[in-house]
């Protein structure tokens, strides 16, 4: 008998979470709105209503663009595209009187962050940014963002009529396009029509690389502060240029939770943020107890999550005189699942999330004149605790790679922080710094506080756990020489144009270009795919009084399969295009070794293969993927590791294994091996140095210090083994610079850490050309126990293996697109491994 209550059961909330609700589910009063206005189930598969199948992106753009048309009260923008193509829409919603006004209620908004004046905003709207689903397989929020715009352009509820007068909406309704795209064409051809909430369906087990990153499987919700995607730059543009007071980011979590908003755990706030902020948030959060409560739906606060990284769009707003807000809905990750809390239907999350966006709005209209007065005082404290700093600056140079430092400007000119030029040039600490390649950065200015959070090395902290990284200063991620330095000279504002470079002494005899620039790789690679000869040289030498390191390039216009025109034609361009300069001379001699010496070693064109699908981190994979293909525009072959056998190594003569879990059987391992034996080159990451040591690919020994657990309570378990993870840290490393993994660097780089892999110093030096200087601790959490383990330890080794090579970090040299520093590392063990 209670077996069929439950089957009973079972079957009336699967047909009721497949077709026994309307619009009244989410929206109780609907038939009172403008009818006039079109509803989101006109733009749903089969015109069913929202939650009974996935939206595509095209389908919400259509019913955004439609929603534009109808209403007076929103208007769409179109900001940029993904890489896979797709618009990066924004509505605006607010009054129709706002909207004929919006550019001076902009400007009036913006001016509150700046002004030494009293400000009256008992007349000023609020402005809220409303941003959904950034992970794309978390896509209650995008299904909810139809039904909230819908309510916005169709309600004639006298209370949403004064809360739009009082307020600017940003409605960002798909931070992810292509992750939703991928997700939702998932879902929904795998969805059954008798709904099956049996969570081993293949409908919950998505295809690797799954739907939560962007097209080169970033997450995007790490990019507020590098802004090194285009979804990105068109979100912090939109910050920037309207500085919201509230921004909220709609995620979901775990099938067996419930639903998450902040604050977070009080101990993990980052010590930048006000504490003011934290008390905003709580305040806020009583609107969402409230609303949460009364459709009866399971919430908690101040658990589980952290504000402690600013790259996060609950974080990055803490820090820009706003309140950011996270909100985790426990997913139901398709259309119906299994969970501890009972089933878990679609409709019930997005209607979670529609409450909170509808909370949140309540919020900012009834706290509106508190928290633009709050932003008012975050940018005004900011300044008077700046005005200590006048005439004192960060002076910022990279003298051997203009690119890199290039780049590095670009991120602070898309944060609108202001930057100055150099008056004149300075030696400090024997760094030359020219007026020409360098940045002044005032720290008296208003993005003080973003400054800090950008720049700062903490090693300090009062919690030892973090949901993320625990530091991330750019001016280590670029490797960049810089230090303080104060001028009372009056400085003009710096516009950096991107690098041109141009040929010096145009010949027909040899040219040499530095390995130094960022793009040095770039150019490499075309001039080898153009059947050009190039070697490196492995000495350093002068020619006149110019030197050359390590690692410098030659290009000799003798016996090439190109004509000479054609050549000195293709280096122009290059050189425009890139930067780097390519010098000519007439002779080989120079004082060291000759253009003709056999310390110039040919450079093969790298065929480059990377083993991705299931058990492999798509983040590492995709870092790769971008870094070649839109920065070197290198060509990768991604590999399926499940097709692996099928596969013919020989057209390759690089591998690649980032971090992942790789159960190659004994045939696919001895491919492999082979492969290697017969003069590949190897490259492997993190977690997959384990599984190469397992195989004889490379002989290591591993450091470990294991902290103590004799005294250790249950009740402290968790937050213990916590403690020993190195979740993202700075260091310096010293390096060799006459072996090749060091070609184009200086004696020391910082590099990041995110994994407890230590391999022990080889007794021969030269086998140790990266080794971790004495106190090698730059920013970041570690514990005693991992920085013991890293003392006498490296984070690159090379083995041969017969007639190839196998090279392995301990760490990823890629991060998040934004670690430029460490970049070269991967390049140089791609094109120079037969020299190492």
């Amino acid at each position: 008998m209670k077996t069929l209550n439950y089957l009973l059961l079972l079957f009336s909330l699967i047909t009721y979470s497949q077709t026994n609700f309307d619009l009244s589910y989410f929206l109780k009063n609907h038939k009172s709105y403008n009818q006039s206005i079109p509803k989101p189930s006109e733009f749903t598969l089969g015109n069913m209503e929202v939650g009974n199948s996935h939206i595509s992106h095209d389908r919400l753009v259509q019913y955004m663009s439609a929603l534009a048309n109808a209403s007076e009260r929103i208007t769409i923008t179109n900001r940029g595209e993904t890489f896979e193509g797709r618009p990066l829409i924004l509505l605006t919603i607010t009054s129709e009187e706002n909207h004929k006004n919006l550019e001076s209620i902009r400007t009036n908004h913006l001016d509150i962050n700046s002004t030494k004046t009293f400000v009256d905003f008992s007349k000023m709207p609020v402005v809220v940014y409303q941003g959904y689903s950034i992970h794309g397989n978390e896509p209650s929020g995008s299904n909810a963002a139809m039904l909230y715009a819908y309510h916005l352009a169709a309600s004639n509820d006298n209370e949403l009529l004064k809360a739009l007068e009082k307020s600017i909406i940003l409605l960002d309704p798909s931070m992810n396009p292509d992750g939703l795209q991928r997700f939702a064409h998932w879902v929904n051809t795998n969805k059954s029509y008798n709904l099956n909430p049996d969570n081993n369906d293949r409908e919950f087990d998505e295809n690797w690389p799954k739907g939560r990153t962007n097209h080169y499987w970033f997450d995007m919700n790490r990019d507020w502060l590098p802004v090194q995607l285009p979804e990105s730059e068109a979100r912090i543009k939109t910050f920037h240029n309207w500085s919201p007071n509230i921004l909220t980011d709609h995620h979901e979590m775990g099938t067996n939770s419930t639903f998450f908003f902040q604050p977070g755990i009080p101990s993990r706030v980052n010590p930048l943020t006000p504490k003011k902020n934290q008390l905003l948030t709580k305040e806020i959060g009583k609107f969402h107890d409230k609303r949460l409560s009364e459709i009866g739906s399971l919430f908690y606060s101040e658990e589980d999550y952290d504000d402690f990284y600013f790259g996060k769009g609950s974080t990055f707003p803490d820090i820009n005189g706003a309140v950011g807000i996270l909100f985790e809905q426990g997913s139901s990750r398709g259309h119906l699942q299994e969970s501890i809390n009972g089933l878990l239907s679609f409709p019930f999350t997005i209607k979670n999330q529609l409450t909170v966006s509808l909370s949140t709005l309540e919020a900012a209209v009834e706290m509106r004149e508190t928290l633009l007065a709050y932003q008012n005082d975050f940018f005004k404290n900011s300044r008077e605790e700046s005005l200590k700093e006048k005439n004192n600056y960060y002076l910022v140079t990279d003298q051997r790679d203009k690119s890199k430092l290039f780049e590095f400007y670009k991120i602070l000119e898309k944060h609108q922080i202001l930057m100055k030029k150099l008056p004149e040039d300075v030696i400090i600490n024997k760094t030359s710094y020219s007026t020409n390649n360098s940045i002044l950065i005032p720290k008296n200015q208003n993005k003080t506080r973003l400054i800090k959070a950008m720049f700062e090395k903490r090693k300090k902290f009062k919690d030892s756990l973090f949901y993320d990284v625990s530091a991330w200063s750019f001016l280590h991620s670029f490797n960049l020489d810089y230090t303080n330095y104060s001028t009372k000279i009056n400085t003009k504002n710096l516009v950096l144009n991107k690098p041109t470079g141009k040929i010096i002494n145009k010949n027909n005899y040899a040219y040499l270009f530095s390995w130094d620039d960022y793009y040095s790789p770039k150019i490499l690679y075309k001039l080898l795919e153009l059947g050009l000869r190039v070697k490196v040289g492995t000495q350093p030498f002068y020619v006149d009084t110019k030197r050359y390191d390590y690692g410098t390039l030659l290009i000799s216009l003798v016996n090439q399969k190109i004509k000479t025109t054609e050549i000195n034609n293709q280096l122009d361009k290059l050189s425009k295009e890139s930067g780097v300069e390519f010098v000519g001379y007439n002779s080989s001699t120079t004082k060291g070794i000759d253009f003709g010496s056999n310390d110039f070693i040919n450079v093969s064109k790298p065929k480059i293969a990377m083993i991705v699908g299931d058990g492999v981190t798509s983040y590492d994979a995709g870092e790769i993927w971008h870094l070649l293909d839109t920065r070197y525009n290198i060509p990768v072959t991604k590999i399926k590791k499940s097709n692996f056998s099928n596969q013919n190594l020989e057209k390759y003569n690089t591998i690649i294994m980032v971090n992942g879990k790789y159960d190659f059987d004994e045939k696919n391992s001895n491919k492999l091996k082979k492969w290697v034996e017969n003069g590949g080159n190897l490259i492997g990451y993190r977690n997959s140095i384990n599984w190469l040591i397992k195989k004889d690919f490379i002989k290591l020994e591993l450091k470990q210090n294991k902290a103590s657990t004799t005294y250790l309570n249950y009740k402290d378990k968790s937050n213990h083994f916590g403690s020993q993870l190195t979740s993202g840290a700075i260091f310096s490393v010293d390096l060799d610079k006459s072996h090749p993994i060091s070609y184009g660097y200086n004696n020391s780089l910082s590099i990041f850490r995110n994994t407890n892999i230590y391999i022990k110093n080889d007794t021969l030096g030269y086998n140790n050309p990266l080794k971790y200087s004495k106190n090698p601790l730059i920013s970041g959490y570690i514990s005693k126990e991992n920085l013991q383990s890293m003392k006498n330890s490296r984070p690159f080794a090379v083995y041969n293996l017969r007639k190839g090579k196998v090279t392995v970090f301990t760490d990823n040299t890629n991060f998040r697109a934004f670690w430029h520093g460490t970049n070269k590392l991967m390049m140089n063990a791609i094109f120079f491994s037969n020299l190492m």
